[in-house]
Parts: C-alpha cells; sequence; structure tokens
C-alpha cells in the first residue's frame, strides 16, 4: 500500500508556506508518521498529483496550502474516479474551508487529527461555466462559489492588496487584512450585478445584487461566515443573496457578515437548493465567477451538489 501523499503548494500564503514546510513535515512525521512529498510549481500541480496517485492506489491524500490547493486537491482525486481520501494540513492566505471542518491552523494538532483517521462523507458541488477562453468547462468545488462583489475582491487581493501593509507585518495576519481592506476598497466603487437565477424547477427570478453565492460551506473571504446555516451534509447548497447595498451599507453591515448575523437583514435572501442556474440578465455582460477563492472564468453557469461524495479525514 502506498504511503500518503503531502501535495505541498510552496507558493501559498505569500511563499511562507514553503519557508514552514520543515517545521510542518517535521510536525507531521512526529504525530503522524511516514509520508510521500510533492511540491507543486504551477496551478493546476496539485489535481494532476492528486488524481495520479489516487489512480496509483495512495488511499490519503494531504493538501498542504490554502483554500485554493485544497480545492485542487480535491478536484483530482473526484475526477480519478477513485475513493482516496483527503486530508488537510492549512496554510494559504484565507483557511476558508478548514473553519467549516473545525480544523484548526496549528499543523501539529492538524497532525493529530489526521493520525486519528475519523473520515466524514461530504458533499461536494459541481460547476459547469465558461471558461477565460470561451469554452465550456467544469470543475468541483468543496466551499463556496460566487459572483459580484467577491470576485473584485479576490482580484485585488490576488494583485497585491493593500500596499500600505508595514514590512513587519506577519504573512497569516497580512492576509486577512487583505480581504478585509479589499473589500472595503472595491465596495466603494461596485456597481450591482444583474442576474438571473433559478433554484431546482422553480421559475426564473431576475435581481439585482452586490454579491450571490452558492455555498457547500460555511465561510469565504478570509473568514466571512457568509453561509452560517450550511452543512456539509444535508444534499443542498445554501444560496445567499446580498442585494443592492451602498457603500456605506456594506461598510456598517460587514461585521454582521463576518459573524453571520446577517441573514435577518431585510437586503439577504436565502434559500436551499440541489441545483443552481444563473446567467446574466443582459445578454452582452461578462461577470465573473469566484469558485473556491479562484477565478476560473465566467457565467452562465449551473451549480449541482453530488452528495457524499468525498472522503474528508477531519474531527
Amino acid at each position: 500500500m502506498s504511503l500518503p501523499l503531502v501535495i505541498v503548494n510552496p507558493s501559498s500564503a505569500s511563499g511562507s508556506t514553503g519557508e514552514a514546510w520543515p517545521r510542518v513535515a517535521s510536525d507531521l512525521r512526529a504525530e503522524f508518521g511516514p509520508f510521500q512529498t510533492a511540491f507543486t510549481k504551477v496551478r493546476g500541480d496539485a489535481a494532476m498529483l492528486a488524481a495520479d496517485a489516487a489512480r496509483k492506489g495512495t488511499k490519503l491524500v494531504i493538501a498542504c496550502g490554502g483554500d485554493g490547493t485544497i480545492s485542487e486537491v480535491a478536484n483530482g482525486i473526484l475526477s480519478s474516479g477513485k475513493d482516496a481520501e483527503l486530508g488537510i494540513l492549512p496554510s494559504g492566505t484565507g483557511g476558508d474551508f478548514r473553519r467549516t471542518l473545525e480544523i484548526p491552523s496549528n499543523s501539529r494538532e492538524a497532525a493529530r487529527i489526521l493520525r486519528q483517521r475519523r473520515t466524514r462523507r461530504i458533499d461536494v458541488g459541481r460547476i459547469s461555466f465558461v471558461d477565460h477562453d470561451g469554452g465550456e468547462a467544469m470543475r468541483y468545488f468543496v466551499g463556496v462559489a460566487s459572483c459580484g462583489l467577491s470576485t473584485k475582491v479576490i482580484e485585488r487581493v490576488k494583485a497585491g492588496g493593500p500596499g500600505w501593509l508595514p514590512a513587519n507585518t506577519p504573512r497569516w495576519l497580512g492576509g486577512r487584512i487583505s480581504f478585509g481592506a479589499s473589500l472595503l476598497q472595491t465596495a466603494m466603487r461596485i456597481e450591482p450585478t444583474r442576474l438571473v437565477v433559478q433554484l431546482d424547477d422553480a421559475h426564473e427570478r431576475h435581481l439585482v445584487l452586490v454579491n450571490l453565492c452558492v455555498a457547500n460551506a460555511r465561510y469565504f473571504g478570509g473568514g466571512m461566515k457568509i453561509a452560517p446555516e450550511a452543512k456539509l451534509t444535508d444534499g443542498k447548497f445554501d444560496v445567499v443573496g446580498v442585494g443592492d447595498l451602498g457603500a456605506m451599507k456594506i461598510f456598517t453591515s460587514a461585521p454582521r457578515v463576518y459573524f453571520g448575523s446577517h441573514l435577518s437583514m431585510p437586503e439577504v435572501s436565502h434559500g436551499l437548493a440541489r441545483k443552481v442556474a444563473v446567467r446574466p440578465a443582459e445578454r452582452d455582460a461578462q461577470i465573473d465567477l469566484e469558485v473556491d477563492g479562484e477565478l476560473p472564468g465566467r457565467l452562465p453557469a449551473t451549480f449541482q451538489i453530488i452528495p457524499e461524495a468525498l472522503r474528508v479525514r477531519c474531527r
């Protein structure tokens, strides 16, 4: 039987994952035992490495990186057609998926969870969309997919976020500040998004929203509890729409989103669905998608829940 494989994205968290890897590897070895290691070089490597390992019989594939790395590894496992298990060694800027699973950010504590061998079967989302070249594309997601304000925030964060952070700011804290500061900066310029949304077999609805989230998990955007009622095992998405708020209302409501108390706001809608179809209301509009913290393409998109599709090692 193959040893567990740890797929490390050394570039995540602005390179701090690579710098911290010797210490993380030591913690993992001490708590968990022997393992194999593979390092990613470019986007897409983690999915390819995970799929190859699963097809060769590796039973546990561990993602060491942020939400993008975890999502890639999950995509690799799912596309392999094998029932390999996903493990998580948290790093990266956001850390949103591990929050839903209640996996601690400390590498030694995360390694103890891997050692305990407790497994849950969780739902995953499958999304069909238009890629950057205009072609049809499909991928899986474990956390949240969204469009609107969130895509602009992610673009700003990936471009470097606010440039005014002190040089000695810890990278993990800098990432969180980047998300929050980028949200506030983007809100000053955001225009509402006009969408046509259909949940399951209900009638299409024409909506004007600042943001739309199709959530399998609870968190996105560096710790925002956007879908506080989402469950990874209920066979449904939580669909959260934030209405046409002005910049000032976005500023004042931001704490409610971080703590998950925004669903009671009159401008926020919440529904459950197994299938969600979303397209621009205006024929020529180009509306980008955010999926597990990445920007793979644009609308129109169809989201389908796949119940209990992935085994994850967690508490």
